[in-house]
């Protein structure tokens, strides 16, 4: 009986829990289309999801298209099959999976916690509630700024990564490698489709709303004062990184 309960009382948490997540994105998309639309704010956490997460995109991406380089290169047998089979690798290896979920688990590492606790200490310390007060939708001003500045700045930090992180393979191949670099680049172009293009921009921008998504999420319900606010903030950095891993294999699966 024991287990039985258990079982009920997660089932009944989980079933909670999917229809609180439902009934805000049903909210948040109802009021994404609405004016007034808060401008300066989407273009300020742009700057703040966006250009500031410039960095540590850059720097994940050409570190992973080295590794991928060195590793690509160290698996074929053949040294001529390598230098012609490494520039596509690489390349759509990036462009279609590397680049965006890298770049979005950096960003929502970043981002989603900085969303969560942001959005909590606003809710515990009743400024929130303060701008209801004020006759102003909270949802409207604090949450669909985010969402759609996560959804405008990850297609671009994506593409930026998957330009970067091809760049890094090549510096790998031609300079530590020694392979050429013509053959090297000449492969990389001839193997990119627009698909593999299109591919990785449809999943920053899915990624991109998951993030600020349950940033923004977590960091409303927040309850409990600075410790809800805390667990609100690993809470959303988990549940944005698991959803965009989920998320990844359905895109890919759709577009096969």
């Amino acid at each position: 009986m024991n287990i039985v309960g258990i079982i009920g009382k997660v089932t009944i948490k989980a079933t909670a829990e999917a229809g609180s997540l439902a009934l805000f994105f049903i909210t948040i998309w109802q009021q994404m289309f609405k004016f007034p639309i808060y401008f300066r704010l989407i273009i300020k956490q742009c700057e703040q999801i966006g250009f500031n997460s410039l960095p540590i995109v850059l720097l994940t991406a050409f570190f992973t298209g080295g590794v991928l380089a060195l590793q690509t290169y160290s698996g074929f047998d053949n040294a001529e099959v390598a230098s012609s089979q490494l520039g596509s690798v690489v390349a759509l290896s990036i462009l279609r999976e590397l680049g965006p979920v890298l770049s979005s688990l950096m960003v929502a590492g970043r981002v989603g916690a900085a969303i969560a606790a942001e959005l909590g200490t606003m809710k515990v310390t009743e400024q929130v509630d303060a701008l209801i007060t004020l006759a102003t939708n909270p949802i409207k001003y604090l949450i669909v700024p985010r969402v759609i500045a996560c959804m405008l700045m990850m297609p671009l930090l994506v593409i930026v990564a998957n330009i970067i992180g091809i760049g890094g393979g090549y510096v790998v191949a031609t300079d530590i490698l020694g392979l050429n670099p013509h053959t090297y680049m000449d492969t990389s172009f001839a193997a990119i489709e627009f698909n593999d293009i299109a591919l990785g921009i449809i999943k920053a921008v899915v990624f991109g709303f998951i993030i600020g998504f349950m940033g923004c999420y977590h960091g409303y319900k927040t309850s409990g004062g600075a410790e809800g606010v805390g667990r609100a903030t690993t809470v959303a950095v988990v549940y944005a990184s698991v959803s965009i891993l989920i998320s990844d294999y359905f895109i890919t699966a759709w577009f096969i």
